[in-house]
């Protein structure tokens, strides 16, 4: 293993930064953390967590960053690639595994052996069909990698039984507005595209896609398609797939590219089989995605519930209601107090509605009477008209500093890490008590107690999905294992519950056994039969969903 000298933790921006819009909001180009999240100058302050944690787990020690250790690259750069490929300790080091909790801790200790053998950045379709076929030749692996924020272990390059080495293919350079078709509103894309680039060539021309997921500073057009990414709006069009018009990959065995309609009745949507393929069967390249014009109406409002039962109550009766708020987040009590929303023991439901149309009183009035019925209460009151309000910032902020925050626990020895899922509302009652008293059960005997929450991150006539955190003690040197079992009982109680193991988190590697179980046994035989046709030699990102 090669160490670098000094830290070497962090590594400045490209061009197509993801670090210069916030939610619309400009800011400068930041500096790039190498084994935690986003850029080095938004990490949140290490006094500030510990001062949310110390009341929970007693003061902790902080872990600083180790250098990163990068094995040495077992294949030379093809003569084809010299001119987009590269075999540097850092660049490799940056494509080495995506943002999960085990990733960042072996990140912040400096291990990076799983770093790809090759790193590979084509400017165009050529030179990308040209890196497939190459990678054939010489019995490389291929992982595409968007912006790496993958916290399911999808983008950790990993070889087959017939590869010699692995190559991870970046498509940060294929990051441009092709077309905009302002009458239909639709506009094509390239795949590598950040989200902050792309809210900023489509806000030049008075459009937004608005598809924020929490990555969104941190990933692309094409990586939120290929995990079919959950976004910003809790009901209605909550998942990339309700954007995506058609779309472009480059496979192994040539071209697929499915043709633009606003919908069609025509057999099985070809769509389907790219949206949540997980680079498995090709790269995407391109998409026609449905944009809307920038909202200039906004109205929201935070309401309490002393009763977490009645507020589920309450939040089932807006999600059926046909009001499709833009914002419908109910956070239990514990949720909204780690968030520092609200610290009086109450749950709270974040509503909020936009649009580029019409002023939207009579919509946030009849939510929150609905609201009032099941006995919450909005203390702040309703802000409504051009401006955001405030009704849900504090929530907004916390939920973007999440990951940041997430570090900083690391480093004080707490393993903390998020699971998501979706199930009815006649299961919710449920799961809720099974998964949190599974969850507080598990880290009482793995890490000697801790902390479980719950929010909604979206909302559905037939159900919601929930989205808990934990929190425990980490013993040093065993903090994987710790996590291992912990993840295992969380998907283990999930899947008893009557839960799907992912709503919007992926698949990859992490959440495969239960994956496995859960999708029908003829499914997983036909989309064999299609990775065999589409990539016969194997080489995209074996391990993730199929063998």
């Amino acid at each position: 293993m090669r160490h670098y000298p000094g830290l070497g933790v962090a590594n400045k921006t490209p061009a197509n930064s993801p670090s210069i819009w916030m939610f619309g909001r400009l800011r400068a180009v930041s500096t790039r953390n190498l084994w935690g999240w986003g850029d080095l100058e938004a990490a949140v302050s290490l006094d500030e967590t510990q001062g949310r944690v110390e009341p929970f787990f007693g003061p902790s020690e902080v872990e600083s960053a180790s250098a990163p250790r990068v094995p040495r690259s077992k294949v030379e750069v093809p003569a084809e690639l010299k001119g987009f490929a590269s075999t540097a300790d850092l660049e490799r080091a940056a494509h080495a595994m995506g943002k999960g909790y085990p990733d960042r801790v072996r990140g912040l200790r400096g291990d990076f052996s799983a770093a790809p053998d090759l790193v590979v950045t084509p400017t165009n379709e050529r030179e990308l069909t040209l890196t497939l076929e190459i990678a054939e030749r010489e019995r490389l692996s291929v992982t595409p990698f968007g912006g790496g924020s993958s916290v399911v272990g999808g983008v950790e390059p990993k070889l087959g039984a017939n590869h010699r080495g692995s190559l991870s293919l970046d498509l940060a350079k294929l990051g441009r507005l092709l077309e905009l078709d302002e009458v239909s509103q639709v506009a094509r894309l390239e795949a590598g595209v950040f989200g902050p680039a792309l809210e900023q060539q489509l806000g030049a021309r008075g459009f937004t896609l608005r598809h924020y997921p929490q990555s969104f500073e941190f990933s692309t057009l094409g990586g939120w398609i290929a995990t079919r990414a959950g976004g910003h709006f809790a009901t209605v069009l909550t998942h990339i797939d309700d954007f995506v018009e058609s779309v472009r990959m480059v496979t192994p065995r040539g071209l697929f590219e499915t043709k633009r309609f606003p919908s069609s009745g025509a057999g099985v949507d070809p769509n389907r089989l790219v949206i949540g393929s997980e680079g498995t069967l090709g790269v995407i390249t391109e998409a026609w995605m449905r944009v809307r014009p920038r909202p200039t109406f906004r109205a929201g409002a935070s309401i309490h519930f002393e009763n977490y039962e009645r507020a589920v109550e309450a939040t089932r009766a807006i999600a059926q209601s046909g009001l499709s708020p833009s914002n419908c987040r109910l956070l239990d009590s514990q949720e909204a107090m780690i968030n520092g929303v609200t610290f009086d023991g109450s749950s709270v439901l974040v509503l909020g509605f936009e649009s580029a149309d019409h002023p939207l009183d009579a919509w946030i009035d009849r939510a929150v009477a609905l609201a009032e019925s099941f006995g919450g209460t909005c203390p702040r009151g309703k802000t409504s008209g051009s401006r955001p309000g405030d009704a849900g910032e504090s929530w907004r902020a916390s939920f973007l500093k999440g990951p940041y925050l997430q570090d900083a626990m690391i480093r004080l020895g707490i393993v903390a890490d998020t699971f998501e899922t979706a199930c009815t509302w006649t299961a919710f009652p449920a799961l809720y008590a099974a998964v949190t008293e599974a969850m507080r059960a598990g880290l009482e005997q793995i890490c000697g107690g801790g902390v479980v929450t719950c929010r909604f991150t979206h909302v559905y006539p037939d159900g919601p999905a929930p989205y808990f955190t934990f929190l425990g003690r980490a013993k040093k040197g065993a903090e994987l294992e710790q996590w291992a079992e912990i993840k295992k009982i969380a998907g283990d109680a999930l899947a008893k519950a009557g839960g799907t193991i992912t709503h919007h988190h992926a698949v990859g590697r992490t959440h495969r056994p239960w994956y496995d179980n859960e999708r029908p046994d003829l499914f997983a035989t036909s989309l064999r039969a299609v990775k065999r046709e589409l990539d016969p030699a194997g080489v995209l990102n074996p391990g993730v969903l199929i063998d």
